[in-house]
């Protein structure tokens, strides 16, 4: 289990709390959508396995039903390299006209001119009933240029077989701390055959969020700066190692294995976790790899400071250079709110972000994917902190957490000395 904003991406994947192709193909190569054939085809990229992309090749197909006079050209991709083929993609001025994207990649290529401003087609892209959170989780400097695909949140994930093999009860999770969780998850651990642990977590960069909006503070603030000190990563850090040196965890070595990989792989995937920190909409995934009746609840430590927060799972963004703006923005606009459309992408890019959609397709869902909504639901009743794109740069972040994060973990640094260094490197990235 991973959490980190492009996995949140759904599952683009909090977790080493350790808390822890897109090449120039279809209709409209050639620079967005700027190909000679004009505005009736386009060009969709998406992330994600087989199956995500056979249920969008569905959707895509009931579009050109309705539209029969539209070419769509499916391009999806698996997320390792998805963003660097972008990359090469939109340098090339080759980019597709409706592009999927996640985290701060959004911030980064409004900043390259790249994404349009949805406010020029709201004609045909109507937001008005899209839940509010969703709907600015969309914005930069105030302008509309994604438009969330569905709600995610960071949960614990719970095998109840795990513990009750283990001979450990379940907690109660409306008030449990990270201190509990620590020594609930070491019992199992002991309680269990070699190789199964209480903590499957994997924290990641954006465990580093939760851990801080849990103690008063934030990753990144409004104004895109960084807003949490390097004492509370450095606290971040120091809980990390203890659950290793506890036993609740695997080792340092097992820990880096196992991240930002797929479901199956994960240790709560395999039947080998009683908790894992992760994105809510990772639950049916990894209940349909482990085969077990998981259950999601209320991360350790909301009880005292609320840190999980309601995240866009992944973003649709259109192409400022697209031939196709309307059509584009039509068909983003049935992606995220026809009912049909929904009952095909259910909950796979998170719960959808308009109560008449999630409503629509409520009876379609297995037991599993309802818990997903009632527990988005339950949070939504909650003083959430507010969250946002992060600012440009903070891609690089993303990268120097494990960085040093894994230096902790190894013995390599020191929690105080690997904070300093984060703080400084996560500074300058945001602001250069």
């Amino acid at each position: 289990m991973t959490l980190t904003r492009r996995t949140a991406m759904t599952t683009v994947p909090l977790g080493a709390l350790a808390l822890s192709g897109l090449a120039a193909c279809g209709p409209n190569s050639g620079g967005g959508g700027s190909g000679e054939d004009g505005g009736d085809s386009l060009r969709f990229s998406w992330w994600g396995n087989p199956e995500r992309a056979e249920t969008t090749q569905a959707v895509i197909d009931l579009f050109i039903e309705r539209n029969p006079d539209v070419t769509i050209s499916g391009e999806p991709a698996d997320l390792a390299g998805y963003f660097d083929r972008l990359a090469t993609s939109v340098a090339a001025g080759d980019e597709p006209d409706v592009i999927t994207m996640g985290g701060a990649y959004p911030a980064e290529y409004v900043a390259r001119d790249v994404l349009l401003d949805l406010s020029t087609v709201e004609g045909t892209l109507d937001l008005s009933e899209m839940d509010d959170v969703a709907l600015t989780n969309g914005q930069v400097d105030g302008i509309q240029y994604a438009v969330t695909t569905g709600i995610n949140a960071p949960g614990m994930i719970v095998n109840p077989a795990v513990l009750e093999a283990a001979g450990v009860e379940m907690p109660d999770t409306e008030t449990w701390t990270w201190e509990d969780y620590r020594e609930i998850a070491t019992a199992v651990s002991e309680g269990s055959s070699e190789g199964t642990f209480g903590s499957g977590t994997v924290f990641t960069h954006d465990s580093v969020d939760l851990w801080a909006r849990q103690h008063g503070e934030i990753l990144y603030t409004e104004d895109g700066q960084i807003g949490v000190s390097a004492e509370t990563v450095e606290a971040f850090f120091e809980y990390s190692t203890s659950l290793i040196d506890s036993g609740a965890s695997p080792s340092a070595e097992q820990i880096v294995e196992l991240t930002d990989v797929g479901p199956e792989q994960t240790l709560m995937g395999r039947g080998l976790a009683g908790f894992a920190l992760d994105w809510s909409s990772s639950l049916t995934a990894l209940a349909t790899a482990s085969g077990a009746a998981l259950e999601i609840v209320k991360i350790p430590g909301e009880s005292q400071e609320p840190g999980a927060w309601l995240q866009s799972s992944q973003f649709y963004t259109i192409s400022a250079r697209t031939a196709s703006p309307d059509l584009a923005a039509k068909f983003v606009s049935f992606l995220v709110s026809d009912p049909d459309a929904a009952k095909l992408i259910l909950t796979d890019r998170g719960v959808p972000a308009i109560e008449s959609v999630r409503q629509a397709i409520l009876e379609e869902l297995s037991e599993t994917a309802q818990r997903e909504v009632e527990y988005i639901s339950a949070l939504g009743e909650m003083d959430l902190k507010q969250t946002w794109i992060g600012p440009a740069g903070s891609t690089a972040v993303e990268e120097i957490t494990p960085r040093h994060q894994n230096a902790v973990l190894f013995g390599d640094a020191t929690p105080a000395d690997a904070a300093e260094a984060w703080h400084e490197e996560a500074v300058a990235a945001v602001e250069g």
